[in-house]
């Protein structure tokens, strides 16, 4: 299972980086036009940009589960045995698995919606858009299933404790 989701995080980290480059082209023809004279001012660039950063942002989400890096607040006391830690750890996945299972449900209705318009200025399916909600919900899933099972194990005592982000 480790093997898969690590392949699941290689392809996002790949998705990532094409994601930022492509960010990179309609900003950087935004800002020539702004300052150049000779360089053509295109209404399509801030809608693609934003498309962009979208697709960033929920990308960047999904590899912030698999990590732990997504912000927390402690309420309780730090822990203090395998258990209280593993069980702490599992409320908390136990939520964002709620969460992401409301992202896909949810998700998928905004998706249907996205399904019938296209964009104003790009003409872009909004599809392309508001399927990354559902998506991002499926990943997070699998990714906390990954994170359940070493709750349980970190309970149990056959996984030592490690510090999110490992």
């Amino acid at each position: 299972m480790k093997t898969t989701m690590d392949w699941i995080e290689r392809v996002l980290r790949w998705i990532m980086t094409v994601l930022f480059a492509l960010l990179l082209v309609p900003v950087m023809l935004q800002i020539l036009a702004r300052y150049l004279p000779f360089v053509p001012r295109y209404i399509w660039t801030e809608e693609v940009a934003r498309f962009c950063f979208i697709w960033v942002i929920m990308v960047g989400a999904m590899i912030a589960v698999r990590h732990g890096t997504h912000f927390h607040v402690d309420l309780l006391p730090q822990p203090n045995s395998n258990i209280s830690e593993g069980l702490s750890r599992l409320v908390v996945h136990v939520v964002m698995f709620v969460f992401s299972l409301c992202f896909i449900w949810y998700g998928i209705e905004f998706a249907k919606e996205g399904s019938i318009q296209t964009s104003e200025i790009a003409e872009l399916p909004m599809l392309s858009i508001y399927i990354a909600w559902p998506l991002a919900g499926a990943v997070w899933t699998l990714f906390l299933i990954e994170k359940l099972v070493e709750d349980f194990a970190i309970m149990t005592g056959r996984q030592p404790v490690l510090t999110e982000g490992n």
